[in-house]
């Protein structure tokens, strides 16, 4: 049963003010000549948006939905995630935020994604430190103990000649908000003690940032429910935002009760009968090792130092405490974030060989924990791996009134992606015009429907 203070019923849905729908049309979303001006009004009841899953891109859309929240526009947002927030494969990520191919080559819109990448990590690290600590918030405070950006860069030791000559050229490409540098030997080794550099080159990334997701994720909820009780006191009453620790068994469930369903659930958008075998994803599992520097251990990692990319990455989360990874388990069907010893051992084995070639002082660090989560793999474009966005109504069927859009697809690169694309689906949600987002995001469904 839902708080009825956040649960907003309407038993006959009437369609947003400001859509636009074609004689005979399905209930299908306008494309192209749906103007993208919002005709609401103070009268009008507020949108109600429906929001599956609490990840990287079910909290990115969820801001930006707020953010245009107003007088003339309120906005209810209930977002379902069974698990919480970042219970799923983006409270799992390595963390490690840069524009680039692991060739060092700037990927698809890649300015605009890092931009704004950064700009909801300040807004994040912003309601985090402006927090008051209350016996309600003594549990978050506790999970959200440490750092959510650590800005010591990333670096890449060239690793071949091949693996050289292709990262040096990628690298005069680099954008100038996040330069990959060219360093020798002596250089990378003063920033990294012990790093291995076979071709007296490495690849620094000094804007480069490493991101402990899940406290990322906790703050970014929490600069939703900050900016709400702004809203409310500047006198724009009637925006909500609740979060419903339940899942979504199917999409007809929510028929009746919203405007628009946005579908963030990664691998698990898959488990709605409505979408099941019809998207174009493969499924990955990817086992992260938590390593810890034993006490007897004199030489630490620096503070200061950059997390480091390779075959196997090393993401740094202190002095004695990393993040080793990561496996692909392609077709897996698990989504538990929980790793068995067996499967914990076989992760080390496959892992520690990679991470020793870079950096041999590994061997003095032990195993402490694993953990798991189930990525949702993109097809391949002439544009690189993107994410699936778009209104799919036209694949749940059926004559709705609500608008139901997909955000899937991240792949490993949600951090990446999850800032500029939940700020063009949420204008195309409020607009109720697909044309807002690239048709290079869209162009899977016209496919699926062939």
């Amino acid at each position: 049963m839902l708080p009825p203070s956040c649960f907003i019923r309407n038993p006959s849905p009437t369609f947003l003010p400001w859509e636009w729908k074609s004689p005979g049309s399905r209930g299908g979303c306008s494309r192209g000549t749906t103007s993208s001006v919002l005709l609401s009004s103070p009268s009008q009841r507020p949108v109600r948006c429906a929001l599956l899953g609490a990840g990287f891109a079910g909290l990115s859309v969820a801001w930006h939905l707020l953010q245009h929240s107003s007088k003339e526009l309120r906005v209810c947002i209930d977002i379902y995630d069974e698990v919480g927030i970042g219970g799923g494969a983006s409270g799992v990520s390595g963390g490690l935020l840069h524009p680039y191919s692991p060739k060092a080559k700037l990927l698809w819109r890649g300015a605009e994604c890092w931009k704004e990448s950064l700009n909801l990590l300040s807004i994040a690290e912003a309601a985090w430190h402006s927090r008051e600590s209350t016996s309600d918030t003594q549990e978050f405070d506790q999970e959200l103990n440490g750092f959510i950006v650590r800005r010591g860069g990333i670096l890449r030791p060239a690793m071949d000649m091949k693996n050289l000559n292709v990262l040096n050229d990628n690298a005069q490409n680099c954008l100038a908000s996040c330069r990959i540098e060219p360093i020798d030997k002596d250089t990378a080794q003063s920033l990294v003690p012990k790093l291995c550099v076979p071709f007296n080159t490495a690849f620094y990334m000094p804007e480069a940032v490493n991101i402990h997701s899940q406290r990322y994720l906790q703050a970014l909820f929490l600069a939703c429910e900050n900016l709400v009780k702004e809203l409310s006191t500047s006198g724009f009453g009637g925006t909500k935002l609740c979060l419903h620790k339940k899942s979504v068994n199917k999409l007809l469930e929510l028929q009746g009760e919203y405007d628009a369903v946005i579908i963030c659930l990664g691998a698990k958008a898959d488990m709605l009968p409505e979408l099941s075998g019809r998207l174009p994803l493969r499924t990955c599992r990817g086992v992260i090792a938590h390593l810890q520097l034993p006490d007897n251990i004199g030489e630490d990692y620096s503070d200061h130092s950059p997390s480091i990319l390779s075959d196997a990455w090393l993401a740094i989360q202190g002095p004695r405490s990393l993040y080793m990874g990561s496996t692909w388990e392609w077709k897996s069907r698990n989504y538990l974030p929980n790793v068995s010893a067996e499967e914990a051992t076989k992760a080390l084995q496959e892992l520690l060989p990679k991470a020793s070639a870079i950096y041999p002082g590994i061997k003095d660090w032990t195993f402490a924990a694993a953990r798991a989560g189930l990525r949702a793999m993109p097809p391949l474009t002439p544009h690189g791996s993107l994410p699936l966005l778009g209104c799919i109504n036209d694949l749940v069927g059926g004559n709705h009134a609500c608008k139901y859009w997909l955000f899937g697809g991240l792949g490993s690169r949600g951090l990446l992606y999850h800032g500029w694309l939940g700020k063009l689906i949420a204008q195309a949600v409020l607009s109720g015009n697909e044309d807002l987002i690239p048709s290079e995001l869209t162009s899977w469904r016209r496919k699926s429907n062939n």
